[in-house]
Protein backbone atom coordinates (compact mmCIF):
# COMPACT_ATOMS: atom_id res chain seq x y z
CA UNK A 1 0.00 0.00 0.00
CA UNK A 2 2.95 2.58 1.05
CA UNK A 3 3.88 1.52 -3.01
CA UNK A 4 0.86 2.76 -3.94
CA UNK A 5 0.43 5.96 -1.70
CA UNK A 6 3.91 7.15 -2.95
CA UNK A 7 2.89 7.72 -6.47
CA UNK A 8 -0.01 10.04 -5.64
CA UNK A 9 0.84 13.44 -6.61
CA UNK A 10 -2.29 15.92 -6.20
CA UNK A 11 -3.97 13.87 -3.82
CA UNK A 12 -0.30 12.77 -1.64
CA UNK A 13 -0.49 16.17 0.48
CA UNK A 14 -2.25 14.40 3.40
CA UNK A 15 -1.60 14.46 6.93
CA UNK A 16 0.57 11.21 8.42
CA UNK A 17 -2.31 10.60 11.20
CA UNK A 18 -4.98 9.95 8.07
CA UNK A 19 -6.36 6.71 7.93
CA UNK A 20 -5.01 5.93 4.53
CA UNK A 21 -1.40 7.44 5.43
CA UNK A 22 -1.32 5.36 8.79
CA UNK A 23 -1.94 2.40 7.03
CA UNK A 24 0.21 2.80 4.64
CA UNK A 25 2.89 2.98 7.10
CA UNK A 26 1.68 -0.14 8.83
CA UNK A 27 1.77 -2.49 5.60
CA UNK A 28 5.53 -0.78 5.27
CA UNK A 29 6.68 -1.83 9.02
CA UNK A 30 5.16 -5.02 8.57
CA UNK A 31 7.10 -5.63 4.96
CA UNK A 32 10.53 -4.12 6.92
CA UNK A 33 9.91 -5.97 10.11
CA UNK A 34 10.86 -2.84 12.12
CA UNK A 35 7.62 -3.01 14.69
CA UNK A 36 6.07 -6.63 16.68
CA UNK A 37 3.35 -8.23 15.29
CA UNK A 38 1.95 -7.12 18.65
CA UNK A 39 2.18 -3.49 17.43
CA UNK A 40 0.95 -3.36 14.27
CA UNK A 41 -1.88 -5.12 15.58
CA UNK A 42 -2.69 -2.68 18.29
CA UNK A 43 -2.19 0.07 15.22
CA UNK A 44 -4.37 -1.72 12.98
CA UNK A 45 -7.31 -1.75 15.65
CA UNK A 46 -6.63 1.72 16.33
CA UNK A 47 -7.55 2.65 12.35
CA UNK A 48 -10.19 0.27 12.06
CA UNK A 49 -12.07 2.25 15.11
CA UNK A 50 -11.35 5.08 13.19
CA UNK A 51 -13.01 3.99 9.87
CA UNK A 52 -16.16 2.45 12.33
CA UNK A 53 -16.17 6.38 13.64
CA UNK A 54 -16.59 7.76 10.17
CA UNK A 55 -19.19 5.11 9.29
CA UNK A 56 -21.24 6.17 12.01
CA UNK A 57 -20.56 9.97 12.05
CA UNK A 58 -21.45 9.42 7.85
CA UNK A 59 -24.05 6.75 8.52
CA UNK A 60 -21.71 4.96 5.48
CA UNK A 61 -22.83 1.01 4.63
CA UNK A 62 -21.20 -1.61 2.60
CA UNK A 63 -18.02 -1.79 1.67
CA UNK A 64 -16.64 1.06 4.62
CA UNK A 65 -13.05 0.88 3.14
CA UNK A 66 -14.50 2.26 -0.23
CA UNK A 67 -16.40 4.72 1.39
CA UNK A 68 -13.63 6.32 2.86
CA UNK A 69 -11.55 6.40 -0.21
CA UNK A 70 -14.68 8.58 -1.82
CA UNK A 71 -14.71 10.68 1.45
CA UNK A 72 -11.19 11.47 0.83
CA UNK A 73 -11.46 12.64 -2.94
CA UNK A 74 -14.51 14.53 -2.36
CA UNK A 75 -13.47 16.21 0.56
CA UNK A 76 -9.22 16.93 -0.66
CA UNK A 77 -9.65 20.98 -1.60
CA UNK A 78 -6.68 21.27 -4.19
CA UNK A 79 -6.12 23.16 -6.89
CA UNK A 80 -7.20 21.01 -9.48
CA UNK A 81 -10.39 19.65 -7.65
CA UNK A 82 -11.01 23.84 -6.69
CA UNK A 83 -11.28 24.38 -10.71
CA UNK A 84 -13.10 21.61 -11.42
CA UNK A 85 -15.80 22.49 -9.01
CA UNK A 86 -15.88 25.92 -10.26
CA UNK A 87 -15.74 25.03 -14.31
CA UNK A 88 -15.24 21.42 -14.66
CA UNK A 89 -12.47 19.05 -16.08
CA UNK A 90 -11.45 21.54 -19.08
CA UNK A 91 -8.29 20.43 -21.24
CA UNK A 92 -5.12 20.74 -19.37
CA UNK A 93 -1.85 19.34 -18.38
CA UNK A 94 -2.81 18.77 -14.92
CA UNK A 95 -5.72 16.29 -16.22
CA UNK A 96 -2.22 13.39 -16.53
CA UNK A 97 -1.32 14.36 -13.07
CA UNK A 98 -5.00 13.40 -12.02
CA UNK A 99 -5.44 10.61 -14.02
CA UNK A 100 -2.58 9.44 -12.59
CA UNK A 101 -3.44 10.00 -9.03
CA UNK A 102 -6.66 8.02 -9.76
CA UNK A 103 -5.15 5.25 -11.09
CA UNK A 104 -3.51 4.95 -8.10
CA UNK A 105 -6.90 5.07 -6.20
CA UNK A 106 -8.65 2.51 -8.08
CA UNK A 107 -5.47 0.07 -7.00
CA UNK A 108 -6.23 1.51 -3.29
CA UNK A 109 -9.89 0.67 -4.58
CA UNK A 110 -9.25 -2.79 -4.72
CA UNK A 111 -6.23 -3.25 -2.35
CA UNK A 112 -5.78 -7.05 -0.80
CA UNK A 113 -5.84 -6.66 2.90
CA UNK A 114 -5.41 -10.41 2.97
CA UNK A 115 -1.33 -10.31 3.68
CA UNK A 116 -2.13 -8.07 6.09
CA UNK A 117 -5.03 -10.02 8.04
CA UNK A 118 -2.98 -12.91 8.32
CA UNK A 119 0.22 -12.05 8.94
CA UNK A 120 -1.31 -10.39 12.18
CA UNK A 121 -4.01 -13.17 12.54
CA UNK A 122 -7.13 -10.29 12.35
CA UNK A 123 -10.13 -10.17 9.97
CA UNK A 124 -11.55 -6.68 10.52
CA UNK A 125 -10.95 -5.72 6.80
CA UNK A 126 -12.65 -8.42 5.68
CA UNK A 127 -15.67 -7.62 8.21
CA UNK A 128 -15.78 -4.11 7.08
CA UNK A 129 -15.86 -5.17 3.27
CA UNK A 130 -19.93 -5.97 3.63
CA UNK A 131 -20.63 -3.66 6.63
CA UNK A 132 -24.22 -3.36 7.91
CA UNK A 133 -24.52 -0.49 9.80
CA UNK A 134 -27.52 -0.59 13.21
CA UNK A 135 -30.80 0.79 11.60
CA UNK A 136 -32.28 3.93 12.24
CA UNK A 137 -28.89 5.72 11.92
CA UNK A 138 -29.99 7.76 10.12
CA UNK A 139 -31.10 9.99 13.28
CA UNK A 140 -27.22 10.68 13.74
CA UNK A 141 -25.73 11.76 10.92
CA UNK A 142 -26.30 14.26 7.33
CA UNK A 143 -28.57 11.72 4.88
CA UNK A 144 -27.64 14.08 2.27
CA UNK A 145 -23.96 13.33 2.55
CA UNK A 146 -24.35 9.71 3.51
CA UNK A 147 -26.02 8.86 -0.04
CA UNK A 148 -23.86 10.82 -1.90
CA UNK A 149 -21.00 9.46 -0.81
CA UNK A 150 -22.11 5.83 -1.39
CA UNK A 151 -23.73 6.20 -4.39
CA UNK A 152 -20.23 7.56 -6.01
CA UNK A 153 -18.25 5.25 -4.33
CA UNK A 154 -20.50 2.24 -5.78
CA UNK A 155 -19.19 4.12 -9.18
CA UNK A 156 -15.53 4.31 -8.44
CA UNK A 157 -15.56 0.57 -7.68
CA UNK A 158 -16.76 -0.70 -10.67
CA UNK A 159 -14.90 2.01 -13.17
CA UNK A 160 -12.83 0.21 -15.28
CA UNK A 161 -9.87 2.91 -16.36
CA UNK A 162 -8.46 6.05 -15.00
CA UNK A 163 -10.17 7.91 -17.48
CA UNK A 164 -13.92 6.48 -16.21
CA UNK A 165 -12.72 7.23 -12.88
CA UNK A 166 -11.61 11.02 -13.93
CA UNK A 167 -14.96 11.37 -14.99
CA UNK A 168 -16.66 10.75 -12.47
CA UNK A 169 -14.74 12.06 -10.00
CA UNK A 170 -14.73 15.37 -11.35
CA UNK A 171 -18.34 15.26 -12.48
CA UNK A 172 -19.07 15.26 -8.90
CA UNK A 173 -16.93 18.28 -8.52
CA UNK A 174 -18.41 20.02 -10.95
CA UNK A 175 -22.29 19.01 -9.88
CA UNK A 176 -21.84 19.07 -5.85
CA UNK A 177 -18.31 20.88 -5.20
CA UNK A 178 -15.26 19.50 -3.20
CA UNK A 179 -14.70 19.91 0.75
CA UNK A 180 -17.48 20.02 3.01
CA UNK A 181 -19.51 23.02 1.40
CA UNK A 182 -20.21 20.97 -0.87
CA UNK A 183 -21.83 18.47 1.30
CA UNK A 184 -24.03 20.54 3.94
CA UNK A 185 -26.09 23.54 4.08
CA UNK A 186 -24.65 25.29 7.11
CA UNK A 187 -21.59 26.11 8.93
CA UNK A 188 -20.33 27.53 11.73
CA UNK A 189 -16.40 28.94 12.21
CA UNK A 190 -14.18 28.52 14.90
CA UNK A 191 -11.23 31.14 15.34
CA UNK A 192 -7.61 29.73 15.69
CA UNK A 193 -4.67 31.91 17.42
CA UNK A 194 -2.96 32.72 14.40
CA UNK A 195 -6.00 34.50 13.09
CA UNK A 196 -7.09 31.74 10.89
CA UNK A 197 -10.76 30.47 10.67
CA UNK A 198 -12.24 27.05 10.55
CA UNK A 199 -16.01 26.04 9.28
CA UNK A 200 -17.84 23.23 10.96
CA UNK A 201 -20.48 22.07 9.53
CA UNK A 202 -23.97 22.17 11.37
CA UNK A 203 -25.17 18.53 11.24
CA UNK A 204 -28.62 18.67 12.40
CA UNK A 205 -29.72 22.06 10.84
CA UNK A 206 -33.75 22.72 11.05
CA UNK A 207 -35.48 21.00 7.87
CA UNK A 208 -38.02 23.80 7.84
CA UNK A 209 -39.26 24.82 4.68
CA UNK A 210 -41.26 28.38 3.97
CA UNK A 211 -44.74 26.62 3.66
CA UNK A 212 -43.81 25.57 7.33
CA UNK A 213 -44.32 29.29 8.21
CA UNK A 214 -48.01 30.12 8.47
CA UNK A 215 -49.11 34.03 7.46
CA UNK A 216 -46.21 36.64 6.64
CA UNK A 217 -46.62 36.05 2.99
CA UNK A 218 -45.55 39.48 1.84
CA UNK A 219 -42.25 39.28 3.92
CA UNK A 220 -41.55 35.74 2.61
CA UNK A 221 -42.09 37.00 -0.96
CA UNK A 222 -39.48 40.07 -0.82
CA UNK A 223 -37.00 37.33 1.17
CA UNK A 224 -37.36 34.87 -1.72
CA UNK A 225 -37.48 37.13 -4.88
CA UNK A 226 -34.26 38.33 -3.15
CA UNK A 227 -32.42 34.96 -2.70
CA UNK A 228 -33.81 34.02 -6.46
CA UNK A 229 -31.96 36.91 -8.12
CA UNK A 230 -28.60 36.24 -5.31
CA UNK A 231 -28.73 32.53 -6.38
CA UNK A 232 -29.31 33.37 -10.32
CA UNK A 233 -26.00 35.72 -10.64
CA UNK A 234 -28.09 38.78 -10.85
CA UNK A 235 -27.73 42.04 -8.75
CA UNK A 236 -28.88 41.17 -4.48
CA UNK A 237 -29.30 43.38 -1.34
CA UNK A 238 -28.40 42.48 2.18
CA UNK A 239 -31.25 41.80 4.36
CA UNK A 240 -32.23 42.83 7.75
CA UNK A 241 -35.42 40.95 9.01
CA UNK A 242 -36.47 43.04 12.41
CA UNK A 243 -39.71 43.10 14.65
CA UNK A 244 -41.00 41.50 17.47
CA UNK A 245 -39.47 38.35 19.34
CA UNK A 246 -41.30 34.66 18.26
CA UNK A 247 -42.71 36.08 14.82
CA UNK A 248 -40.76 33.81 12.39
CA UNK A 249 -37.19 36.06 12.15
CA UNK A 250 -34.96 33.60 12.16
CA UNK A 251 -36.88 30.34 10.66
CA UNK A 252 -37.65 32.34 7.56
CA UNK A 253 -33.62 32.71 6.92
CA UNK A 254 -33.22 29.30 7.69
CA UNK A 255 -36.05 27.80 5.41
CA UNK A 256 -34.54 29.93 2.67
CA UNK A 257 -31.35 28.08 3.10
CA UNK A 258 -32.98 24.84 2.64
CA UNK A 259 -35.59 25.77 -0.37
CA UNK A 260 -31.96 27.11 -2.50
CA UNK A 261 -29.56 24.37 -1.29
CA UNK A 262 -30.03 22.97 -4.35
CA UNK A 263 -28.71 25.73 -6.14
CA UNK A 264 -25.81 26.35 -4.52
CA UNK A 265 -26.78 28.42 -1.67
CA UNK A 266 -24.79 28.15 2.03
CA UNK A 267 -25.01 29.29 5.34
CA UNK A 268 -22.06 30.45 7.86
CA UNK A 269 -23.51 31.50 11.18
CA UNK A 270 -21.29 34.17 13.11
CA UNK A 271 -21.77 35.44 16.05
CA UNK A 272 -21.15 39.05 17.13
CA UNK A 273 -17.90 37.82 18.74
CA UNK A 274 -16.35 37.01 15.68
CA UNK A 275 -17.02 39.91 13.70
CA UNK A 276 -13.01 40.67 13.60
CA UNK A 277 -12.96 37.54 11.60
CA UNK A 278 -15.25 38.42 8.52
CA UNK A 279 -13.01 39.91 6.36
CA UNK A 280 -10.98 36.18 6.99
CA UNK A 281 -13.96 34.16 6.38
CA UNK A 282 -14.80 36.10 2.72
CA UNK A 283 -11.07 36.05 1.65
CA UNK A 284 -11.71 31.80 2.34
CA UNK A 285 -15.26 31.66 0.34
CA UNK A 286 -15.16 34.62 -2.34
CA UNK A 287 -13.61 32.40 -4.63
CA UNK A 288 -15.73 29.34 -4.42
CA UNK A 289 -18.50 28.45 -6.60
CA UNK A 290 -21.23 28.57 -4.02
CA UNK A 291 -23.26 31.37 -2.84
CA UNK A 292 -22.64 32.44 0.65
CA UNK A 293 -25.42 33.79 3.18
CA UNK A 294 -23.23 35.08 6.37
CA UNK A 295 -26.23 34.71 8.99
CA UNK A 296 -26.22 36.67 12.04
CA UNK A 297 -29.08 35.74 14.23
CA UNK A 298 -30.32 38.31 17.38
CA UNK A 299 -28.14 41.45 15.67
CA UNK A 300 -28.22 44.00 18.12
CA UNK A 301 -25.50 46.14 20.11
CA UNK A 302 -25.28 48.24 23.48
CA UNK A 303 -23.64 51.70 22.96
CA UNK A 304 -20.36 50.36 24.79
CA UNK A 305 -20.42 47.97 21.86
CA UNK A 306 -18.11 48.66 18.79
CA UNK A 307 -17.88 45.29 16.84
CA UNK A 308 -20.18 47.27 14.63
CA UNK A 309 -17.82 49.00 13.03
CA UNK A 310 -16.52 45.80 12.00
CA UNK A 311 -19.93 44.96 10.51
CA UNK A 312 -19.98 48.51 8.70
CA UNK A 313 -16.70 47.73 7.12
CA UNK A 314 -17.01 44.73 5.35
CA UNK A 315 -21.35 45.27 4.52
CA UNK A 316 -19.93 48.39 2.25
CA UNK A 317 -17.61 50.55 2.69
CA UNK A 318 -14.30 49.12 3.11
CA UNK A 319 -11.29 49.10 1.18
CA UNK A 320 -11.99 45.41 -0.25
CA UNK A 321 -15.11 45.26 -2.16
CA UNK A 322 -17.89 42.47 -0.71
CA UNK A 323 -17.55 39.61 -3.39
CA UNK A 324 -20.51 38.62 -5.48
CA UNK A 325 -21.19 35.24 -4.43
CA UNK A 326 -21.59 36.68 -0.83
CA UNK A 327 -24.51 38.29 1.25
CA UNK A 328 -25.34 39.14 4.80
CA UNK A 329 -28.49 38.72 6.13
CA UNK A 330 -29.26 39.42 9.79
CA UNK A 331 -32.21 39.58 12.08
CA UNK A 332 -33.05 41.67 14.95
CA UNK A 333 -35.39 42.72 17.64
CA UNK A 334 -34.37 46.02 17.08
CA UNK A 335 -35.38 48.05 14.22
CA UNK A 336 -31.97 50.17 14.16
CA UNK A 337 -30.06 47.55 15.72
CA UNK A 338 -27.77 49.89 18.19
CA UNK A 339 -29.24 51.74 21.29
CA UNK A 340 -30.46 54.83 21.38
CA UNK A 341 -30.19 57.44 24.09
CA UNK A 342 -31.27 60.91 24.81
CA UNK A 343 -27.35 61.78 25.08
CA UNK A 344 -27.20 60.85 21.57
CA UNK A 345 -28.87 64.30 20.74
CA UNK A 346 -26.82 66.55 22.42
CA UNK A 347 -24.85 67.42 19.09
CA UNK A 348 -28.03 68.14 17.60
CA UNK A 349 -27.45 71.17 15.00
CA UNK A 350 -30.38 73.08 13.87
CA UNK A 351 -29.81 74.94 10.69
CA UNK A 352 -33.13 76.95 8.54
CA UNK A 353 -35.34 74.01 10.46
CA UNK A 354 -33.20 71.54 9.43
CA UNK A 355 -31.93 68.72 12.38
CA UNK A 356 -28.96 66.91 12.47
CA UNK A 357 -26.88 64.73 15.04
CA UNK A 358 -23.73 63.48 14.16
CA UNK A 359 -23.84 60.44 16.75
CA UNK A 360 -27.41 59.81 15.41
CA UNK A 361 -26.46 59.26 11.95
CA UNK A 362 -23.39 57.12 12.65
CA UNK A 363 -25.61 54.47 14.58
CA UNK A 364 -28.35 54.60 12.07
CA UNK A 365 -25.66 54.51 9.09
CA UNK A 366 -25.24 50.40 10.01
CA UNK A 367 -29.09 49.60 9.30
CA UNK A 368 -28.81 51.88 6.08
CA UNK A 369 -26.22 49.22 4.91
CA UNK A 370 -29.15 47.08 4.51
CA UNK A 371 -30.55 47.55 1.04
CA UNK A 372 -33.54 45.31 2.16
CA UNK A 373 -35.66 45.92 5.15
CA UNK A 374 -38.22 43.11 6.15
CA UNK A 375 -40.59 43.89 8.95
CA UNK A 376 -42.04 40.83 11.20
CA UNK A 377 -44.91 42.31 13.79
CA UNK A 378 -46.72 40.78 16.08
CA UNK A 379 -49.92 39.09 14.92
CA UNK A 380 -53.28 40.63 15.77
CA UNK A 381 -55.74 38.09 18.11
CA UNK A 382 -57.41 36.88 14.99
CA UNK A 383 -53.65 35.83 12.91
CA UNK A 384 -52.65 33.98 16.01
CA UNK A 385 -55.73 31.63 16.20
CA UNK A 386 -55.07 31.11 12.28
CA UNK A 387 -51.91 29.88 13.02
CA UNK A 388 -53.21 27.60 16.21
CA UNK A 389 -55.58 26.24 14.15
CA UNK A 390 -53.32 25.93 10.69
CA UNK A 391 -50.55 24.18 12.87
CA UNK A 392 -53.04 21.97 15.21
CA UNK A 393 -54.75 20.86 12.05
CA UNK A 394 -51.30 19.92 10.11
CA UNK A 395 -50.63 17.93 13.55
CA UNK A 396 -53.02 16.08 13.27
CA UNK A 397 -55.11 17.62 16.01
CA UNK A 398 -59.09 17.29 16.37
CA UNK A 399 -59.95 19.76 18.63
CA UNK A 400 -62.55 21.88 17.56
CA UNK A 401 -61.23 25.42 16.26
CA UNK A 402 -63.54 26.89 19.09
CA UNK A 403 -61.92 24.59 21.67
CA UNK A 404 -58.52 25.48 20.21
CA UNK A 405 -59.21 29.03 20.44
CA UNK A 406 -59.84 29.06 23.85
CA UNK A 407 -56.86 26.71 25.28
CA UNK A 408 -54.62 29.17 22.93
CA UNK A 409 -55.90 31.74 24.83
CA UNK A 410 -54.93 31.00 28.21
CA UNK A 411 -51.93 29.37 27.03
CA UNK A 412 -50.51 32.49 25.52
CA UNK A 413 -51.12 34.86 28.55
CA UNK A 414 -49.44 32.72 30.90
CA UNK A 415 -46.33 31.75 27.63
CA UNK A 416 -45.40 35.10 26.63
CA UNK A 417 -48.34 36.66 25.07
CA UNK A 418 -48.87 36.37 21.24
CA UNK A 419 -46.43 35.43 18.90
CA UNK A 420 -45.70 32.72 16.37
CA UNK A 421 -43.51 30.96 18.51
CA UNK A 422 -46.24 30.81 21.49
CA UNK A 423 -48.50 29.20 19.15
CA UNK A 424 -45.66 26.59 18.13
CA UNK A 425 -44.90 26.06 21.82
CA UNK A 426 -49.09 25.70 22.62
CA UNK A 427 -49.57 22.92 19.68
CA UNK A 428 -46.25 21.38 20.94
CA UNK A 429 -48.27 21.33 24.53
CA UNK A 430 -51.42 19.70 22.93
CA UNK A 431 -49.11 16.81 21.20
CA UNK A 432 -47.61 16.13 24.40
CA UNK A 433 -50.60 15.74 26.05
CA UNK A 434 -52.23 13.60 23.84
Amino acid sequence: MYKIVSKLLIYGDMPKDTILMELADIVRRMDDKSQTKEELQTRVFTQIKHLLQVATDYGFDRNLWANYLTFLLITSENPFSITCEKVGAGKGSVNGFAKGDFLAFMELFHYDFSNLEQYLGIDCFSRISDYRAIEKRELMYNKNVSEKVQALSLELEQAQNENEFFDRVTGFYKAYGVGMFGLNKAFRIQSGESGDVTFCAINNMDTVMLDDLIGYELQKKKLVDNTLAFVQGKKANNVLLFGDSGTGKSTSIKAIVNEFYGHGLRMIEIYKHQFKDLSAVIGRIKNRNYKFIIYMDDLSFEEFEVEYKFLKAVIEGGVETRPDNVLIYATSNRRHLIRESWSDRNDMEHDNGMHRSDTMEEKLSLVNRFGVTISYSKPTQKEFFHIVIELARRFGITMSDEALRVEANKWELSHGGISGRTAQQFVNYLLGSV
